[in-house]
């Protein structure tokens, strides 16, 4: 089951988008943890990301400025063309870093830096995707504690991504996407009520 105060990372490149919408649409309003998307993209592309998924969420959606604090009850989603790094005083840090993977945003680097931060109180999620990004990210959110999710290949619209992961962390299951909203789900208790074991 989620842990109380846990902190949500999804990570997703071609394919992803619809299956990131289907979570999303799901989580409650008063969903108590913090849900931060990094999803491949081109350059240009802004703000259409945030009001596409603000349509589709009860939950507010923004992308996260330099040294913002993490908060929960907050979808993030990583601006394009930055790497976005979790630092150790729970706030966001951009970076304008070589490409890792060919991506910038690269999500090893958020899984990594959120899974050495958070630990045991990680959870990330990687989806459909055209390259191997992510993959040592999740193995290193596993090797420090955290729960590590990912797309069944057989789902997913491209294989390439969850079959690295797969590879490189080992996970002990395999999700569908019905079965990575319902774990989402699990121990969902009203904001106010998590807020105060929130550090």
């Amino acid at each position: 089951m989620i842990e109380k105060g846990s902190r949500i990372v999804i990570g997703g490149s071609a394919g992803s988008f619809n299956v990131v919408l289907n979570i999303l649409s799901n989580l409650p309003k008063d969903y108590p943890f913090p849900v931060i998307l990094v999803l491949h993209r081109l350059k240009h592309i802004k703000n259409s990301f945030v009001d596409a998924i603000s349509l589709k969420t009860l939950l507010p959606v923004c992308e996260p400025y330099d040294k913002q604090s993490v908060t929960p009850g907050q979808i993030y989603i990583a601006p394009a063309n930055y790497h976005l790094y979790i630092e150790p005083d729970q706030t966001f840090a951009l970076s304008v870093e070589d490409p890792v993977n060919y991506s910038r945003p690269a999500i090893d680097i958020t899984f990594s830096s959120a899974g050495c931060v958070w630990q045991e109180k990680c959870v990330a999620v990687l989806l459909s995707g055209a390259n191997a990004d992510g993959a040592l990210g999740l193995k290193t959110v596993k090797s420090c504690g955290g729960t590590i999710l990912v797309q069944s290949p057989q789902e997913a619209i491209v294989n390439v991504m969850p079959t690295a992961g797969i590879k490189e962390a080992k996970p002990e299951k395999i999700f569908t996407t019905p079965q990575i909203i319902d774990y989402l789900l699990q121990g969902a208790k009203p904001r106010d009520s998590i807020n105060k074991k929130w550090k």
